[in-house]
């Protein structure tokens, strides 16, 4: 099989040619090898290449299918970001801080995936502690967005989103925080699904913000995100946040008719300040669940309008406590040549972070000082709750939210880069998710200028079976997913 005939091929696609031994996973992991070295140098999706792991994985692959005993991933190549941790693979975070850092262990969750069989063919590259909305911020180089490649990928997963829709690998593991996973998959026009917060386990993800961060994956369609999460979802004891939560086989949701389904699409989304055609998609998928006998609320939540400011208060307040850690002394990078330990703390993170990382963390500094802990911290934290509140009335009334996943489609390279509060923007309809725990899904709803457009759908917690039926009924009544860049 050649590399270009791989682009877009889904999980379970794959999975039937393994099965049927129409090609082994050898095959498939070297035509995805082979496609990383045509297509990444334009995408530049990766951080690192794991080739000769790929293959020792594939090897192993191909013995459990001859045996039987395969499962779902087993000989599925795989990308995962560069800021959850892989034994003995270096794990960088996209930052000079952690350019030689080399995990002693595996996450939980690359633990469950290798035992599946998935085949890791690279790390992907973020913005810098997956702080940032376009990836422009890793310390490395900027990922470009397959669907033109002098426009961001989104972030902070940004890597992650392009390998998956330039074909460079079948699925992807990302984190989302205020939207990192979300937004990048509707700049990138694939299937970008965040858990709800405890549902997968954060064991060896790098922290950002604890309370908000979440792995979960970029796939091709909403049955692969569905497989993907069978594996990695499940209690961890390693993990204090990770809830005990019974996890059921996600794929069995798919298919199931949705008439009757209340649908909530709150008005604060649909404000001013967003691209047309952005409003105009989410008007006609509205139509297609209407025409499906899904029931449209028209409904108001105004708290939500203050998410940003709460993330941008609480995020960079947790990120400024869990990056204290890097004092050059432990691990990671080390500055030289300064005279006493203070000076060297500081010259480690003066050179070690990154510009956005250090104003996030100044920001956070700020946030918890002394005589304004209560004026900013504490007080986003009671308005956290305000928001949770609303969003758990608002779905004893409705089954989902339908919003738009971001403004705009994908920005220029460079565009946004000198203006943060522009940049920020981005994830104003991602946040909430984050800040009440709740699943939220991005898929493709749209083309506008030959750029993909995101469609976000919201369910309750630990709804995610909700959730992927909502969004695959959809899928299955269009034709976005199909669509691909032509690299």
């Amino acid at each position: 099989m050649q590399s270009s005939d791989l682009s877009g091929i889904t999980i379970h696609k794959a999975r039937e040619l393994l099965d049927n031994h129409e090609l082994s996973s050898v095959e498939l992991t070297q035509a995805f090898l082979d496609r990383i070295i045509e297509i990444d140098p334009l995408t530049r999706a990766f951080v690192t290449v794991t080739s000769d792991f790929a293959m020792e994985q594939a090897s192993r692959a191909d013995a459990l299918i001859a045996s039987g005993k395969s499962h779902s991933l087993t000989g599925i190549p795989m990308q995962i970001k560069d800021n959850i941790c892989t034994r003995d693979i270096a794990t960088t975070c996209s930052s000079e801080m952690l350019k030689t850092f080399i995990p002693p262990y595996d996450s939980t969750v690359t633990s469950r995936l290798y035992d599946n069989g998935a085949i890791l063919v690279g790390k992907g590259n973020l913005d810098e502690f997956a702080m940032g909305s376009s990836t422009e911020n890793s310390a490395f180089f900027s990922t470009s967005n397959p669907w033109d490649l002098d426009r961001v990928p989104g972030g902070s997963s940004g890597g992650p989103a392009a390998s998956v829709a330039s074909g460079e690998c079948i699925f992807a593991i990302g984190s989302d925080t205020g939207g990192s996973i979300r937004q990048p998959a509707a700049f990138c026009g694939v299937v970008g699904l965040k858990p709800s917060y405890g549902l997968v386990s954060r064991f060896g993800l790098i922290a950002f913000a604890s309370s908000l961060d979440q792995i979960g994956p970029l796939t091709n369609d909403v049955t692969d995100s569905a497989l993907v999460l069978n594996v990695i979802a499940g209690h961890d004891y390693k993990d204090s946040t990770s809830l005990n939560q019974n996890i059921p086989d996600y794929t069995r949701a798919l298919g199931s008719d949705i008439r009757g389904m209340r649908i909530g699409v709150p008005a604060e989304y649909f404000g001013d300040g967003i691209q047309p055609e952005v409003l105009e998609s989410v008007r006609e998928a509205l139509e297609v669940f209407e025409s499906l006998g899904a029931v449209i609320d028209r409904i108001s939540l105004p708290h939500t309008s203050y998410a940003m400011a709460v993330y941008y208060i609480i995020a960079p307040s947790e990120a400024s406590a869990n990056l204290a850690r890097y004092d050059g002394v432990k691990y990671g990078y080390s500055a030289v040549g300064a005279d006493t330990m203070r000076e060297a703390l500081e010259h480690t993170r003066q050179y070690g972070f990154g510009e956005e990382v250090k104003r996030r963390i100044m920001l956070g500094t700020y946030a918890l000082s002394a005589g304004y802990y209560d004026a900013y911290y504490l007080k986003a934290q009671k308005v956290r709750t305000l928001i949770r509140n609303e969003i758990d009335e608002a779905f004893r009334k409705c089954d989902i939210l339908v919003t738009p996943s971001t403004p705009s489609v994908a920005f220029k390279l460079g565009e946004n880069a000198d203006d943060p509060l522009k940049m920020y923007l981005n994830d104003i309809f991602t946040q909430p998710a984050n800040i009440t725990g709740i699943p939220a899904i991005s898929i493709q709803g749209g083309m506008a200028d030959g750029l993909p457009i995101g469609l976000q759908i919201m369910a309750g917690r630990f709804q995610e079976e909700t959730l992927l039926k909502a969004a695959y009924a959809y899928e299955q009544e269009t034709d976005w997913h199909l669509l691909r860049p032509d690299l």
